[in-house]
């Protein structure tokens, strides 16, 4: 298999797992991740979030609020809360 796309719930993995995350403190939030709902500190940008899960912002692509998110803005696209976030990531392998 050469590559292919894994949505990551949030119950899957280390990547999307905000419940053991630390995010700097801030303004409390709610957002939902792949179908979760997690409390998270803010003001965070897309960029911040991706940043703080380890993913590589090149190989996500992400809805948010149903709407897909063009990879140019995910350092302007600020969260807020009861944003609902579907993350996509590419995987590669051989």
């Amino acid at each position: 298999m050469r590559g292919f796309l894994t949505h990551y719930p949030a119950k899957m993995g280390h990547f999307l797992d905000l419940k053991t995350s630390s995010f700097p403190s801030g303004i409390p939030m709610q957002l939902t991740v792949n179908g979760e709902r997690h409390d998270v500190s803010g003001p965070i940008s897309l960029l911040g979030l991706i940043e703080h899960f380890g993913l590589e912002p090149r190989k996500v692509a992400i809805e948010r609020n149903l709407e897909i998110v063009p990879r140019s803005t995910y350092g302007q696209t600020q969260l807020g809360e009861g944003d609902r976030l579907e993350i996509v990531h590419f995987v590669g392998g051989g």
